[in-house]
C-alpha cells in the first residue's frame, strides 16, 4: 500500500483553495453579504462545512447538473444528499407541482393523489397502511411515539453512527459499551441513556443484550449504515434482527431514507426484509418536502386501538402541513414517472460503473482505501478493508484527505456529498458524468501520490 505524504496534502490543499477563490469570486461576494442577515452566513449552519473559503452559491440546476453564480457548471453527484435523487427539476414533476400550486397548496383535507401514493408505497415496500409527513425526521419521530404508545415501553435501540435526521433519541454513540450523546448534539433534552441504547450493526449478541431488559419499544435501523461510509449487513443479520425483535416484543422500524438507493422499494424489497414499520423522506417529492411512514396490518390495528380520537390533533403525531396537497402531487408525479422501476435499473447500472471506476484507481495506485456500493449509492473510505460496523467506519475518516478530494473534484466541476465521500445516481445521470468523475478521481490520486 502506498503511503501518503501529509505535508504534500497540506500544500495541495492550499493550491486548491487558491483555485477555488479564483473560480468563485461572485459566490465569495454573496457569502460576505449574507453574513449581515444570516446566522453563520448561510440558511442552515451545516452549509458552512463545504471545503473552500465559503459555500458555492447556485444559480440554477437541471437533471444531474447545476450552474453557480460565477457560471461554472458541475456534475452533481451529491443531489441534495438524496433530496435531489430524482434529478433537479424533472419536467413531469415540475408541471404537476405547478398545476397543483394553482389549485391549492395546503387544505387540511385529502386529495385523490393521497390514495394513489399510498397504494404505490404499498406496492413498493409491502406494508399496507401509510401516513405522510414533511420529512423523514418527522416520520421517525412519529413512529417512535406510536411504538412507545403501543408497547408501553420507554426505550429505543439504534445502530452506532446511525442517521435518522434530527430525532433526539438517535443522536447517540456507543462509547466503551455505554450510550452517550454524540459530539455536537445541541441542547439535548435528556441524557441519551434515558431514551436510547446503542448497538453496533452486525452485533447480534449486543442487540440481544439490549433487548433482554424488556423495556425497548422499537429498534430503529437503517438496513445499512449510510452516513459514516456505507456499512453493509452481514449475511443473515436482518433475519436474526427480525427474530430477536419478535422474541422480545419489540417493534422493528426500517428507515429507508438513504437506502432507497437499493431499488424502488429500498432494501425492504431488494433484500426481502420484514419490518413492522417503514419510514422514508427526502427523495419522494422531487425536492418538495415529503416524507412517509407505513405499517403492517397488525401494527395498524394496534394504532387504531391506541388512538384518542377526541385529541388526535394534539398527540405529538402530525403537523398542519403534513400530507398537504402540493407534497402529494409531487410524490405522485415523482413515484409514477421519475423514480420508476426502470429508472432504478439504469441508476444501479451507473452505480456499478462508478464503483468500478473508483476501484480501478484505488487498486492501480495501491491506495489504502476501499469503495462500497448500495444500489445506486457509492462511497469510498480511507481504510483498506470494508468496515464491519460504525466504529470501524468512523475510524476510517480522514480530516485531511477528505476535504482535499472534495475540493479537487469541486474545482474540476464535480460535486460530491459533504461530510463523507458519497456519490448518488439520478435518473438524469449519464455514463459520461460517471466517466468524468473516474478521470478526475485518477488525476487527484496521482497528484496526491506525487505522480
Amino acid at each position: 500500500m502506498q503511503r501518503i505524504d501529509r505535508s504534500r496534502v497540506a500544500d495541495l490543499m492550499e493550491r486548491e483553495r487558491a483555485t477555488f477563490r479564483d473560480r468563485h469570486a461572485r459566490s465569495g461576494q454573496l457569502a460576505e453579504e449574507a453574513k449581515a442577515s444570516l446566522l453563520f452566513g448561510v440558511p442552515m449552519n451545516w452549509m458552512t462545512r463545504w471545503p473552500g473559503d465559503h459555500p458555492v452559491f447556485v444559480e440554477r440546476a437541471e437533471g444531474a447538473h447545476f450552474w453557480d453564480v460565477d457560471g461554472n457548471e458541475f456534475v452533481d453527484l451529491c443531489l441534495g444528499d438524496t433530496g435531489g435523487m430524482a434529478g433537479h427539476a424533472p419536467k413531469i414533476a415540475v408541471d404537476a407541482i405547478a398545476e397543483q400550486a394553482g389549485k391549492g397548496i395546503t387544505l387540511m383535507l385529502p386529495t385523490e393523489d393521497a390514495a394513489w401514493v399510498g397504494t404505490e408505497m404499498t406496492r413498493r415496500f409491502k406494508v399496507p397502511y401509510w401516513q405522510f409527513t414533511l420529512t423523514a425526521t418527522d416520520a421517525n419521530r412519529f413512529v417512535i411515539r406510536w411504538a412507545r404508545e403501543i408497547t408501553k415501553r420507554p426505550k429505543i435501540v439504534v445502530h452506532n453512527w446511525c442517521y435518522h435526521g434530527s430525532v433526539d433519541e438517535t443522536i447517540a454513540n456507543l462509547v466503551d459499551g455505554r450510550t452517550e450523546s454524540r459530539e455536537g448534539n445541541i441542547g439535548k433534552p435528556v441524557r441519551l441513556d434515558e431514551t436510547t441504547r446503542v448497538v453496533e450493526i452486525n452485533d447480534l449478541e449486543g442487540l440481544e443484550a439490549a433487548l433482554a431488559h424488556g423495556d425497548v419499544a422499537a429498534c430503529l435501523f437503517e438496513p445499512a449504515l449510510t452516513n459514516i461510509g456505507i456499512v453493509l449487513p452481514e449475511a443473515g443479520y436482518h433475519e436474526a434482527v427480525r427474530e430477536l425483535c419478535t422474541r422480545y416484543g419489540t417493534l422493528l422500524i426500517i428507515d429507508e431514507t438513504h437506502t432507497i438507493s437499493a431499488g424502488p422499494g429500498g432494501c425492504t424489497k431488494a433484500w426481502g426484509l420484514d419490518p413492522d414499520l417503514v419510514t422514508i423522506g427526502k427523495t419522494l417529492g422531487a425536492g418538495i418536502a415529503s416524507g412517509a411512514y407505513g405499517m403492517t396490518e397488525r401494527v395498524s390495528q394496534l394504532v387504531y386501538e391506541h388512538t384518542d380520537w377526541k385529541n388526535a390533533d394534539v398527540g405529538g403525531v402530525g403537523g398542519t402541513l403534513a400530507g398537504n396537497a402540493l407534497s402529494l402531487a409531487a410524490m405522485r408525479a415523482t413515484l409514477g414517472h421519475v423514480m420508476t422501476d426502470e429508472a432504478f435499473e439504469r441508476m444501479i447500472a451507473l452505480g456499478e460503473r462508478f464503483e468500478q471506476g473508483v476501484r480501478d484507481v484505488i487498486e492501480s495506485r495501491s491506495l489504502p482505501w476501499h469503495v462500497v456500493r448500495l444500489g445506486c449509492r457509492i462511497e469510498y473510505l480511507f481504510r483498506p478493508d470494508a468496515a464491519r460496523n460504525g466504529a470501524e467506519a468512523a475510524a476510517g475518516q480522514d480530516d485531511d484527505i477528505d476535504p482535499y478530494i472534495h475540493l479537487f473534484l469541486l474545482n474540476r466541476g464535480i460535486l460530491m456529498t459533504p461530510f463523507h465521500n458519497m456519490a448518488l445516481m439520478s435518473p438524469a445521470t449519464t455514463a459520461d458524468d460517471i466517466d468524468r468523475h473516474s478521470q478526475v478521481f485518477a488525476e487527484m490520486a496521482d497528484e496526491l501520490l506525487g505522480g
